[in-house]
């Protein structure tokens, strides 16, 4: 997986970068750096990249509002370097979308585990999406498991991988009530550990997209107090 695995390092600190590029290159992976957040997104937008080390504090754009934009455009794993214990503990109750982090000064061989460990998961993420294929239809929603794609009125919409593998899997079970905790890990992959508002903030993401009033929902419906269905005929 390595030789074609990209990695965007992303940190205004020199010395870091020169670091961690040894490390990263030395396994194999094919590197792209960038000093601020602003920088790392252009980069982002012209080459395809597998995971994002991004440290928090930096000029022109800080790696909490660049991580936000990262989720607007795509699920790639980002993994947040930081040298404030508080910056931590404000990472750590927003729900941005970073799926670790590493305070500072840090071990490389510890980072290295890190890299590897969350890549390894969304290979995992991204081939649980290529099984069989179909297509299913609910009105004029129609989503498309063979290339992926979700058309709205004929028009197709872009979702991020996890927003499509959490309407695959609403639309597959269509009819029946799935609660945040079975959302979340059969899409996340992993155990469900107080993670109600990660799965909330994709369906609102998702309803922006497909549903003609967002606000007043008729594809993909709210079960106060369990979790989320989606219709079968609206």
């Amino acid at each position: 997986m390595s030789s074609n695995t990209t990695i965007l390092l992303v940190d205004d600190e020199k010395e870091i970068i020169k670091l961690m590029e040894i490390y990263l290159l030395n396994e194999g992976y094919k590197l792209l750096k960038a000093s601020d957040g602003m920088a790392a997104l252009e980069l982002m937008s012209a080459n395809p990249v597998d995971l994002v080390v991004l440290d928090v504090m930096m000029p022109h754009l800080n790696g909490i509002e660049t991580c936000i934009k990262i989720r607007e455009l795509c699920d790639v794993p980002v993994i947040f370097l930081s040298a404030k214990s508080q910056d931590i503990d404000k990472i750590s109750g927003l729900s941005i979308g970073a799926d670790d982090y590493v305070t500072k000064p840090f071990n490389p061989l510890e980072l290295m585990a890190r890299v590897k460990s969350q890549l390894r998961r969304y290979d995992r993420f991204k081939r649980q999406l290529h099984n069989d294929g179909s297509i299913i239809e609910i009105d004029d929603l129609v989503i498309n498991f063979v290339n992926y794609t979700v058309t709205v009125d004929g028009k197709e919409v872009k979702l991020t991988p996890r927003e499509f593998a959490i309407l695959r899997l609403l639309a597959v079970n269509r009819g029946a009530v799935l609660s945040m905790d079975a959302i979340y890990e059969k899409v996340w992959n992993e155990p469900f550990m107080e993670s109600k508002n990660t799965v909330m903030v994709h369906i609102r993401k998702i309803r922006e997209k497909i549903e003609k009033d967002p606000q007043n929902p008729r594809i993909i419906k709210t079960v106060w107090g369990i979790g989320y269905k989606m219709e079968s005929t609206t």
